[in-house]
């Protein structure tokens, strides 16, 4: 009888903790889902091949389209080991690294702290990644590369879900 006691016991303790599983806890809500779908990343390689940062972009428009829907935006972050200043349309230099939309420069490039308006939408928070927030004339196709004159990160292309949806009601001939 004891050792049915104890078994009892040990069984209503474990069927307690049953429901709950790994993701029990994990909740997003609908703007973290959305820039997790839109989040990409690349290394940035040298021409000599090695790598020598990463670059990351969230695609503002499908995580805030009622709010950016004018422009092309992206929040982007990014580390290179040598320290140089992303491409300000307002005071370009010949060093900076560059971010391209479809080979165009972009209209506007805000840095931004560490922590800024769009960080919850990621975990990756460090003191060595620097953050901005970069907008771009609209475009149809979205094709994004962050380089400079020795090195380059792969495109990143996104789906312009605006124009695909305009693009469907149009009637075909």
């Amino acid at each position: 009888m004891k050792t049915f006691f104890i078994f009892l016991t040990f069984l209503i303790l474990f069927a307690g903790c049953s429901k709950k599983n790994a993701f029990y806890e994990f909740k997003m809500d609908k703007d973290q889902e959305r820039s997790a779908s839109s989040l990409q990343s690349s290394k940035i390689v040298s021409k000599e091949g090695e790598v020598s940062g990463v670059f990351s972009a969230i695609y503002l428009n499908e995580v805030y389209p009622e709010t950016f829907n004018q422009d092309e935006s992206f929040f982007i972050f990014f580390f290179t080991k040598e320290k140089k200043e992303l491409y300000d349309p307002s005071k370009p230099t010949d060093t900076d690294l560059k971010i391209k939309l479809n080979s165009k420069l972009p209209i506007k490039a805000e840095e931004l702290s560490q922590e800024n308006r769009f960080s919850h939408l990621v975990d990756i928070k460090n003191d060595w990644n620097r953050y901005y927030i970069v907008t771009f004339e609209k475009a149809d196709t979205i094709n994004l590369v962050f380089e400079d004159a020795n090195a380059s990160s792969g495109v990143l292309k996104y789906k312009n879900e605006i124009l695909l949806k305009t693009s469907k009601k149009r009637p075909k001939h």
